[in-house]
């Protein structure tokens, strides 16, 4: 890899052959010093005993925890987050202080708030400002730690509205909090035909966080035909000082998709 960027491993797509809290050894084991997951409890407001299992894992294994994603819903069953969702923003809510106190604990920094899908019955616009107002809500709470909320362009989801950069950056310029930053799924916007090119020479400066997959199928870098290298190499051109995060389906195990990147490029080395 031609940038020297450090990378993080994604432990909700990756490592899936395990218990959830043995996936942060697992990546320790593998030579990463640095974690991130999607919401890990089935609910909002977890019991007390589900939270510390969680933290005591990640803190037990040596790894660093550099990305969390708010409750989302039933993300097998297509939901995509509930920011915009009136039906169940008390949810997102409630969720906050839980997501970030999990933060606050293991000095996680960055927060997922994933947008939603649109629903049926709500006008577009209702949706739409209930998300700035919940997403005004998330970066208040984060900000008392000093942490940033990520907004996702996505892709594989019909319903959900943000696809592009611009999306995006659209609904957090409405925000009226500054720590909220664009999450540049590299895979993602590609797959939905953002000219990714562009949105780095344009906006490395509001990327807070960068997750890579390679496409088509959304394997581990090598197996599509995505730049990703030299997008990344452009990103650290431009500023990016953030985290790398591994966020593919591996095409056979785990510790074989890692096989592109060499041990030495894995750890907690300085940017």
């Amino acid at each position: 890899m031609s940038h020297a960027l450090r990378h993080a491993v994604n432990c909700s797509i990756l490592f899936t052959e395990l218990p959830l809290l043995e996936r942060p050894a697992a990546a320790r084991e593998a030579g990463f010093g640095a974690v991130e997951f999607w919401w890990p409890f089935a609910e909002a407001v977890p019991g007390d005993a589900s939270v510390e299992g969680f933290v005591a894992a990640i803190r037990d294994a040596g790894v660093q925890l550099v990305g969390l994603n708010f409750f989302a819903g039933d993300m097998p069953a297509g939901d995509r987050g509930l920011v915009s969702s009136p039906k169940r923003s008390g949810e997102f809510r409630d969720n906050v202080d839980v997501t970030v106190g999990i933060g606050e604990q293991l000095g996680c920094r960055a927060f997922n708030a994933l947008y939603g899908n649109r629903e049926d019955g709500v006008a577009a616009r209702e949706q739409d400002e209930l998300a700035v107002e919940n997403l005004a809500l998330a970066a208040r709470a984060a900000g008392r730690i000093d942490a940033t909320v990520l907004v996702e362009p996505v892709s594989g989801a019909e319903r959900y509205p943000l696809r592009t950069a611009a999306d995006v950056l659209g609904v957090i310029d409405q925000v009226q909090v500054q720590n909220l930053g664009l999450l540049a799924d590299l895979y993602h916007l590609a797959v939905n035909g953002d000219d990714v090119d562009r949105v780095i020479a344009e906006h490395t400066d509001r990327i807070a966080h960068v997750q890579i997959a390679d496409a088509p199928g959304r394997n581990e870098p090598g197996t599509g035909s995505l730049p990703l290298d030299a997008q990344l190499a452009a990103l650290e051109a431009n500023g990016y000082g953030g985290w790398v995060s591994l966020e593919y389906k591996p095409a056979t195990s785990t510790n074989d998709s890692f096989s592109w990147l060499p041990r030495s490029r894995r750890g907690l080395a300085p940017s």
